[in-house]
């Protein structure tokens, strides 16, 4: 066994830290995020893609920059700190520039365009408010006022909403198709501007949730949206590369 960090006489092993990360629930996240690497190097390494001395150079100067090593004496000391070699850095080095080339050719050429042509009704958006109350007949009540125009939405979010956002006026902000249950998104894509709408029973049922409307905005490929779909192609590319590969747990 491997010991990380003594305290006093308790030594915590590789084994034990490994352990806590699954029984704090910390262990998926963190392997998937490994795994999405590791799947990205291999693919990058397979279909001949180079890396070349000067890149790894240029990166290693950036990452002794970023961490004030200016001295070679100074990142040896730094990683033997850490119990890491210099072939380990190289590795890290080379596998992040593989994984840096791999996902700029998953959405090189049109394929971004391409998916955002074909995916137009997901990408539109509305920005939305919206006051939660402890029971329906509560948020009926300010319904009413709301609707009656007595009171402005953010001051009744702001003294009466449940939600953490009351202090914000109830204000959500952007919000994509696929965010909200079915049924309250069809509602909320076909209102209007201004519109109100609810009260809907949140999903465990314990609160009722009033939405105003307060912009629409049809799909456009800005470069929020162009992040996003890069993201999409490169999770949809990352799930087909994940079934080319046994992958076991051990």
């Amino acid at each position: 066994m491997t010991g990380i960090v003594k305290i006093d006489e308790e030594v915590i092993t590789t084994e034990t830290f490994i352990t806590l990360l699954k029984l704090n629930g910390r262990f998926e996240t963190l392997m998937e995020e490994v795994l999405k690497d590791k799947l990205t190097v291999h693919a990058a390494k397979s279909m001949g893609i180079q890396v070349g001395e000067d890149e790894i150079q240029d990166r290693a100067n950036i990452f002794r920059r970023a961490h004030g090593l200016q001295r070679a004496s100074e990142t040896n000391e730094y990683f033997a700190s850490m119990g890491i070699t210099l072939d380990d850095f190289e590795v890290f080095i080379v596998d992040a520039l593989y994984q840096e080339k791999m996902n700029e050719k998953i959405i090189e050429g049109s394929a971004v365009a391409d998916y955002f042509q074909a995916n137009l009704p997901k990408f539109d958006s509305m920005v939305v408010s919206h006051i939660v109350m402890d029971s329906e007949g509560a948020a009926r009540e300010i319904l009413s006022v709301l609707r009656d125009g007595d009171e402005t939405f953010a001051d009744m979010a702001r003294e009466h909403s449940e939600a953490d956002t009351n202090s914000s006026g109830g204000y959500i902000g952007k919000v994509m198709r696929g965010a909200m249950s079915p049924e309250i998104e069809a509602k909320v894509f076909n209102a209007d501007e201004g519109d109100l709408l609810g009260p809907f029973p949140t999903g465990d049922g314990a609160y009722y949730e009033i939405f105003r409307i307060d912009s629409k905005h049809n799909a456009k490929l800005d470069q929020e949206t162009e992040s996003e779909i890069g993201r999409k192609l490169r999770d949809e590319w990352l799930a087909r590369k994940a079934r080319e590969h046994r992958i076991e747990m051990l």
